[in-house]
């Protein structure tokens, strides 16, 4: 199975971001802690270039702790400025002002030498399509201020964001790079929901997926679906469509319906804290 997808308006928010990065003073990226890697886009390098840079490690609290500090640390040993968070129960959100202004701890100070006072730090929030970009938006500006989903694409334009007097925010569109190389990165991307699921074959994607399981996370398997992981991926993914009662006529199992469930439990953290790649 290849794994491509980059729509249109991601072409155009590529170059609205281009156009307004004159105008910012750090760059926040969000990364998906459950697999930093895949979910950095390569673009955005580029893009920052000269900038502040602070990684945002979301959804912590559902990826596998161990493998999360092991990324933090990386990370910061490439001179990032990193905080891990859930920006749905607004966990680690009080220290995001406080890293800001330590990141841009030189700009401040550069513009206090030059007697200008009270300008707001000028931040652009960036990541790749279901990040938790408007969750974490929302929860920092602790209003809804922007439009949420649980599926990549939501947000389509930019849209500029006071925090307080000290921070705004400009929040883009979720973004993938035009050709994903790497395979595993592909499947990492399709796993987390930032490839659009409509054009994905999800049953054999959730059978790669269980692979992964049985090797690295076999006893979540277990323990949520109450099932050998000594058999075929193939197999266990129609013995969950069996235990969840996911039955065609003739009570033939519902693969599909098997892969979506099991799809849905990963993302929201009911299989448990799982991590797709280490540093």
């Amino acid at each position: 199975m290849t794994i491509q997808w980059y729509p249109g308006h991601m072409t155009k928010a590529k170059r609205m971001m281009q156009e307004n990065i004159k105008l910012i003073d750090i760059v926040i990226e969000l990364l998906d802690a459950r697999t930093p890697l895949s979910s950095k886009n390569p673009d955005i390098d580029e893009l920052a270039k000269n900038k502040f840079r602070l990684i945002l490690l979301n959804k912590a609290d559902i990826a596998d702790p161990v493998r999360t500090s092991a990324w933090e640390k990386y990370f910061k040993d490439k001179g990032f400025f990193v905080v891990c968070l859930d920006s749905r129960k607004n966990s680690g959100m009080k220290v995001i002002t406080d890293t800001v202004k330590e990141a841009c701890k030189e700009k401040l100070e550069r513009d206090k030498k030059r007697g200008i006072i009270g300008r707001p730090i000028r931040a652009m929030v960036v990541g790749i399509p279901n990040v938790g970009k408007s969750t974490f938006i929302n929860s920092y500006a602790k209003k809804a201020v922007t439009k949420v989903g649980n599926k990549p694409g939501v947000t389509k334009g930019k849209q500029w964001i006071r925090i307080d007097k000290n921070i705004e925010l400009l929040d883009t569109p979720g973004i993938l790079w035009p050709k994903i190389d790497d395979e595993n990165t592909g499947f990492n991307l399709a796993f987390i929901g930032s490839i659009n699921d409509d054009i994905l074959n999800k049953s054999e994607l959730a059978i790669k997926f269980i692979d992964f399981l049985k090797n690295n996370y076999c006893n979540n398997l277990i323990e949520r679906y109450n099932i050998n992981v000594d058999d075929e991926s193939h197999k266990i993914l129609s013995d969950i469509a069996i235990i969840r009662k996911c039955l065609k006529k003739g009570e033939e199992p519902d693969i599909d319906k098997a892969a979506n469930i099991l799809f849905e439990d990963f993302r929201s953290g009911k299989l448990g804290r799982i991590s797709l790649e280490t540093p």
